[in-house]
């Protein structure tokens, strides 16, 4: 079972290469052409392969704000021409992403900073009383919002069956029975594998439960419809998703965010404010998502996010979805070539995933491995515990105490480190950068690196004497 069940028949080898001219060729980011120097002399085209923290901008996305910039205006409070525009502008981005979600007539769209800030939202509307199930498989901002709740954490599953039975039992032990939310990812920021969204769900529903899906990583990759997965909520940044800036979304039932408090009290949240006979204030907030959208919104990030949803809509998902696995192939291909090189997952080395894989190296620090990637070669990984840090110590067997940070090497160079090595890609990376990264892997685990390096501010950094 798997978020996309028919995910795995998209992948796309090699072989299949030749006889799939129809691949597209990637999408115009911003930064594809920008130089970086090497430590060992000379500049190469840097390969940007950290796509899960932050993609970078669609080209297109780019343009159309940089055509509306001139335009910008405050929404919602203003009689003059900017400022309607900007309105409509930013109401027609509403129902953009709306429809690039698939959200059932109904459902609000809010407009937050992040996907953080959207379950922190969520998990400030909880009602009275409400149990949260999360998997200790989830990125903390999925895994962290819900601690003024009262919260099961569930152990990773080895398989997506697993997975839906874990939950199953779980929702049918809770006491009291009363409302409940299960919160889970749709595709890992660690392992890149798709979870069984659609299953999850109706387990969910069944025990009378609602569910939220953290698309922050699934979003960019795949298409995602709140409808056909059966999900209450679904959370994304915009900034995973090709578009920059700091705008996220939440969208899914309007009754637990129409009954909440507002997220934040202010301006654009209220529909009235009157003072009272003894001195006090009387107000009257809004029912819409505008609820949950006190101050002066960025309209320029969320007309990014909606320039990005049209983008990839219209570039379509097949083809996306192929290219990237054909990608994959190859990362995991040659991987695979390396014995020293182990790649971490879950649900095993067949489970469909998006393009985010994590691997150690034996005899390697992590941070020391990806301090070489980046300047010995111009690629761009990540290194440590990728916000998921009960994860990442069960793939790599480690005690849940042990000591570990993001992103800090816990070992000097050339000594063993709790923590991974990231490589993410989408629909902006060409085929030289994967082919590059691979190469690199294989020179690296051969002949070592070339320069020395030592351990500054937390970091791995080349020594430059």
């Amino acid at each position: 079972m798997s978020a996309y069940p028919n995910a795995a028949e998209t992948a796309v080898t090699d072989t299949d290469t030749a006889a799939a001219p129809s691949l597209c060729a990637p999408l115009p980011v911003l930064g594809r052409d920008v130089t970086v120097p090497l430590v060992t002399g000379g500049e190469v085209t840097y390969a940007a392969l950290d796509y899960a923290a932050s993609a970078p901008a669609l080209q297109r996305v780019w343009d159309d704000v940089a055509a509306y910039a001139p335009y910008y205006g405050s929404v919602h409070r203003g009689a003059g021409y900017l400022s309607q525009l900007s309105t409509d502008l930013f109401e027609n981005s509403r129902t953009q992403v709306h429809e690039f979600l698939g959200c059932r007539e109904g459902d609000q769209v809010v407009f937050t900073r992040s996907t953080t800030d959207s379950l922190g939202l969520l998990a400030a509307a909880l009602p009275a009383g409400c149990q949260v199930f999360v998997f200790e498989t989830e990125h903390h901002a999925s895994l962290l919002p819900w601690r003024e709740s009262r919260v099961t954490y569930l152990n990773a599953p080895r398989t997506p069956g697993d997975a839906v039975r874990t939950l199953e039992r779980a929702l049918a032990d809770r006491d009291p029975y009363g409302p409940a939310l299960v919160c889970v990812t749709g595709a890992s920021n660690v392992t890149g594998e798709l979870w069984p969204v659609r299953e999850l769900a109706a387990a969910a529903h069944a025990h009378g439960a609602r569910i939220v899906l953290d698309a922050a990583q699934l979003a960019p990759h795949h298409p995602v419809s709140v409808e056909e997965l059966d999900v209450d909520w679904v959370a994304f940044s915009g900034h995973k998703l090709y578009a920059p800036f700091g705008s996220g979304v939440l969208a899914g039932r309007a009754d637990w965010l129409r009954e909440a408090e507002p997220y934040l009290a202010g301006g654009g949240a209220s529909r009235t404010v009157a003072r009272r006979s003894d001195g006090g204030v009387d107000v009257e907030w809004h029912t819409t998502a505008a609820r949950h959208e006190a101050g002066s919104p960025n309209v320029i990030g969320v007309y990014a996010i909606a320039s990005a949803c049209k983008a990839l809509t219209e570039a379509g998902f097949d083809t996306l979805v192929a290219r990237e696995q054909h990608l994959i192939a190859k990362v995991r291909e040659g991987l695979a070539e390396v014995p020293e090189v182990r790649v971490l997952s879950l649900f095993g080395d067949d489970a469909p995933r998006v393009g985010v894989l994590s691997f150690v190296v034996d005899g390697w620090n992590s941070s020391h491995f990806a301090a070489a990637l980046s300047a010995e070669y111009g690629i761009g990984v990540r290194d440590g515990l990728f916000c998921a840090h009960p994860l990442v110590r069960t793939l790599l067997g480690s005690d849940p105490q042990d000591v570990g940070e993001c992103g800090a090497p816990e070992a000097e160079p050339g000594e063993r480190s709790l923590n991974a090595i990231r490589v993410s890609f989408g629909a902006g990376t060409p085929d030289e950068h994967v082919e590059r990264f691979v190469r690199a892997v294989k020179e690296l685990v051969r002949d070592g690196a070339q320069w020395k390096y030592r351990t500054e501010d937390g970091r791995c950094v080349p020594d430059r004497g």
